[in-house]
């Protein structure tokens, strides 16, 4: 059962993988790649929109977000640009892990300028206010 579920998983990321190839490619439609983008991005984004440790629902977008979302954008993908994709993503998955520093970067600089809008925040909600006795 163990060795179905990473068998599963090992898919579910070389289809996701395949979602990144078909946004890149020419043929696919601008409403297409902009939702194939947001999909993937979240997929292999580390951060997650319910972290995990919250419990039970931590793992909700992981085992129902996300491949409700591949499914959607699957079906916006042109047949045969999502076989050529396909066809990519499992010969690039067997050669090694796809790894992207650029998605890396932008989500860590997210992550930063959220953390600045929180201290920002915090200063300007815990600040003594002046004037006041």
């Amino acid at each position: 059962m163990l060795e179905d579920l990473k068998q599963c998983a090992r898919s579910l990321k070389a289809e996701t993988f395949a979602l990144y190839l078909a946004a890149r490619h020419p043929e696919t439609s601008w409403y297409a790649k902009l939702l194939v983008a947001a999909i993937v991005a979240y997929a292999f984004s580390p951060i997650d929109l319910i972290p995990d440790f919250v419990p039970v629902l931590g793992y909700l977008d992981d085992l129902v977000l996300i491949p409700i979302g591949i499914a959607v954008a699957i079906r916006m993908v042109p047949p045969l640009v999502w076989a050529e994709c396909r066809e990519q993503a499992r010969e690039a998955m067997f050669n090694g892990k796809p790894v992207s520093r650029a998605a890396a970067t932008v989500i860590i600089l997210i992550w930063v300028a959220l953390a600045a809008l929180c201290a920002v925040w915090a200063y300007q909600a815990f600040l003594p206010t002046r004037g006041l006795r």
